[in-house]
């Protein structure tokens, strides 16, 4: 018998080992996005499910000869076969596999699956919506409408999916309600009419999981709170531990709701999340609401793209957040055209503390502490910084007054140090603006500013023996300065379609009370665990949803818009001065304070009662969606993933897509600084008024730009006339700042429209990395 040396030995053994990596490469399994041409499909298959089926068992592995155990080993693989998002279906695959499919009639493209995550009452009442307001009364609250939901599921026993008062569930109506752990079919009722659940990509990205909760039950809260913002039923005696009381309510009080769960505690992947909008499709929804997104993901690459796209084609108006990465600029997500991307905006409410000091007087101040209530004569000191721990934590329990620069990094130093302290509460004086997160706080904080800081010094310094009694859980309203930009909304522009600015409107997203579910604990890291049947959240997950229920009183009040006249009028009514009737501020910058520019609130913060009747819209259609996709370059295949079409003629491309915002980019790689840049814009604007109306153009001064418009007067003679006009801007091709901006307005003879689109310069370059 043949013995083998050990040389020989060691050689295999090598070889074996530098195998390995490479066989366990080819064995692993991934989820895959697979796009289809069906124009391929042979006739003898029934239909697009029977031959994915098929091209799955021509590609599984032949180790097993017999027919029955490919066909077995296909089914296993395929997680949805997709109707309308797009033509194709999602499978788990090996590495050799997937080279396999790519040869395999039919096959387009794939893309491999990503995780998702989410975007994390009185806001009705701020967005002007009352019993009396036009929207409420013209849509009727909404009454009819289905807005859907991707998100983490719903708690059907909450007062906000009560069916008091609600309408019937619409005939066109085809959804329906799955039972699953904890969930009853017969949880649904005329205010939630539709609950499902989706996880079948979550599952084979990790088989060894166990779904804990496998219904459309929310054991997170998210979806919750996102679908009773949208269309939460009345109820009475809502608060946050005493924080916000009053009657919560949606924006859309009788639109009905339909829950889509595809994110779960064990994680959410865009197999799931694409075939709940893929079935929401189906049923019939009006409105989607998907405060989730993917970051730097090219158009063709991004399955929310392909899905909301399909979506628009079917009517169905998309709202989408513009994710949680800001101050900065290009970091928003959902940069998609054919959808509203919606940034995040305070309201005009604050959660405050009210100190007594010894001498009788009371100072408001900003804090959300859900500890005691009230704090009685507790000794009060000022310790200048509140640097020195040594001296901090011999102070025992004492109310202790910070003076803070007016720097974030600094307020939360502080804010740590007298926490740590072991003192009964801290009072920190600071010009600093963004102070959400700081007010959110297990230690008792209240913030002031420097002129009530100065009286509670002066009273400290002049007392023999300074006391304060503290009394938490007080609301303000009518908060003079609001709405202001989020410091955590992205800003825009989007690195996957730089065109089209981006965000597109601003909704409240700034502690926002919503329903919650009750074993569900409104702050996992506080300590003791505390439950409410409502939660204050904040986020453009919040403001998306607020947009969600304007477009769904829209859809309501004109049956016959599409979803791009709808965003029109969001837009081009929307609100750029606050109540004081300055320029919307922006917080993101701390304690300076500057106008918000249209990359952090878009054409600003939504009007429902004035978007009702907006006076003119710029209209899109697929085709115009198809012809920046060609502009962009993107390639037939790539194109044709997007819009499940056999066929593109990109002979008509162009980048100007009709949209109500312009943004235009200088400082062009190389270019001399004493060269001029001219950028035009050719837009077409449709008559929704009266049908004799003129309107004139105004646009306000860009400092550095010469703006023209031509024609400067349009003259409609019938409804629903359309009337073209070019804008110009001419500037130096280098930029001295980064971003300035202006806007452009068309205003009728009577003044009672204004039909508003805000005009953005810069010399950003976004590109996807």
């Amino acid at each position: 018998m043949a013995t083998l040396d050990n040389v020989t030995l060691y050689k295999l053994w090598i070889a074996v080992i530098s195998i390995l990596p490479f066989t366990q490469t080819l064995s692993q399994t991934e989820n895959y996005i697979v796009h289809m041409d069906l124009s391929v499909m042979p006739g003898a298959f029934s239909g697009q499910h029977q031959w994915y089926l098929s091209t799955l068992a021509d590609v599984s592995d032949r180790s097993t000869a017999r027919a029955t155990a490919i066909t077995s080993t296909a089914s296993s693989k395929l997680l949805y076969s997709y109707t309308h998002v797009i033509n194709g279906f999602s499978a788990s695959l090996t590495a050799s596999e997937l080279e396999v499919l790519k040869n395999s009639p039919g096959y387009i493209s794939s893309i491999k699956d990503l995780p998702v995550k989410h975007d994390t009452t009185r806001s009705s009442k701020f967005l002007g919506l009352t019993p009396q307001s036009p929207a409420w009364k013209v849509s009727n609250h909404g009454e009819g409408v289905v807005i859907g939901l991707v998100d983490t599921g719903v708690w059907p026993e909450s007062q906000s999916y009560s069916e008091h008062g609600m309408p019937e569930i619409p005939k066109r109506w085809k959804g329906e309600c799955e039972g699953g752990t904890q969930f009853k079919s017969s949880k649904c009722n005329k205010k939630l009419i539709g609950a499902r659940f989706f996880n079948r990509g979550l599952i084979a990205k990790y088989p060894n999981t166990t779904i804990s909760v496998n219904s459309t039950r929310d054991t997170d809260g998210h979806g919750t709170h996102t679908s009773s913002t949208a269309a939460g039923n009345y109820v009475e005696g809502a608060s946050y531990f005493g924080y916000a009381p009053g009657t919560a309510n949606g924006v859309a009080p009788l639109a009905h709701v339909a829950m889509y769960k595809a994110f779960w505690d064990e994680g959410a992947y865009t197999t799931d999340i694409i075939a709940a909008i893929d079935q929401a499709i189906s049923d019939g929804v009006d409105i989607l609401s998907l405060s989730l997104g993917l970051d730097g993901i090219p158009l063709n690459e991004d399955p929310i793209a392909l899905a909301t796209f399909a979506a628009v084609e079917k009517n169905v108006f998309v709202s989408t957040s513009a994710g949680n990465e800001g101050p900065f600029y290009e970091t928003l997500h959902n940069g998609i055209p054919w959808v509203l991307t919606v940034a995040a905006g305070t309201l005009d409410r604050e959660f405050n503390a009210v100190l007594t000091l010894g001498n009788g007087i009371s100072i408001a101040g900003p804090s959300l502490y859900l500890g005691t209530t009230y704090f009685y004569e507790v000794p009060i000191v000022y310790m200048d910084g509140c640097h020195k721990m040594s001296k901090l934590t011999k102070l025992g329990q004492k109310i202790v007054v910070c003076q803070v620069g007016n720097d974030g990094n600094d307020l939360s130093d502080r804010v740590e140090n007298v926490s740590e302290a072991n003192v009964t509460a801290g009072v920190f004086i600071t010009n600093f603006t963004d102070t959400e997160e700081f007010i959110q706080n297990r230690f008792p904080v209240v913030l002031l500013n420097q002129k009530d800081g100065k009286t509670i010094i002066d009273y400290i310094k002049n007392s023999n023996k300074p006391q304060a009694s503290v009394e938490f859980r007080k609301t303000s309203l009518w908060i003079k300065s609001a709405p202001s930009v989020t410091s955590y909304s992205s800003r825009g522009p989007s690195a996957s379609c730089p065109v089209v600015m981006k965000p597109d409107i601003m909704a409240p997203g700034s502690l926002i009370l919503a329903a919650w579910p009750e074993n569900v604990a409104v702050d996992p890291d506080n300590s003791p665990l505390m439950f409410n049947n409502f939660n204050i959240l904040s986020g453009t997950s919040m403001a998306c949803p607020h947009a969600a229920g304007v477009a769904a009183l829209l859809r309501k009040a004109h049956p016959d818009w599409s979803p791009a006249a709808i965003r029109s009028a969001m837009m081009t009514t929307a609100d750029i001065m606050d109540h004081t009737m300055k320029p919307i501020n922006d917080i993101g910058f701390g304690n300076k304070t500057q106008p918000a520019s249209p990359l952090a609130m878009g054409a600003g913060q939504v009007n429902p009662n004035k978007a009702l009747d907006p006076g003119l819209i710029y209209d899109v259609n697929s085709n115009d969606y198809v012809r920046l996709l060609c502009a962009l370059d993107f390639t037939e295949k790539q194109i044709q993933a997007i819009t499940r079409s056999s066929s593109t003629n990109c002979s008509d491309a162009s980048s100007d897509l009709n949209y109500p915002s312009f943004i235009a980019y200088f400082n062009a790689k190389d270019s001399p600084s004493n060269l001029t840049t001219v950028r035009e814009f050719h837009r077409t604007v449709t008559n929704v008024g009266e049908e004799m109306s003129t309107y004139t153009v105004n646009v306000t001064p860009i400092t550095g730009f010469k703006v023209s418009v031509i024609p400067d007067k349009l003259e409609f003679k019938t409804k629903y006339e359309k009337l073209r006009y070019k804008l110009i801007i001419e500037g130096p091709s280098l930029l001295d700042q980064t971003v300035t901006f202006g806007y452009l307005s068309w205003v009728d003879a009577g003044g009672k429209h204004i039909v508003r689109s805000p005009i953005v310069t810069t010399s950003l370059s976004p590109q996807l990395s």
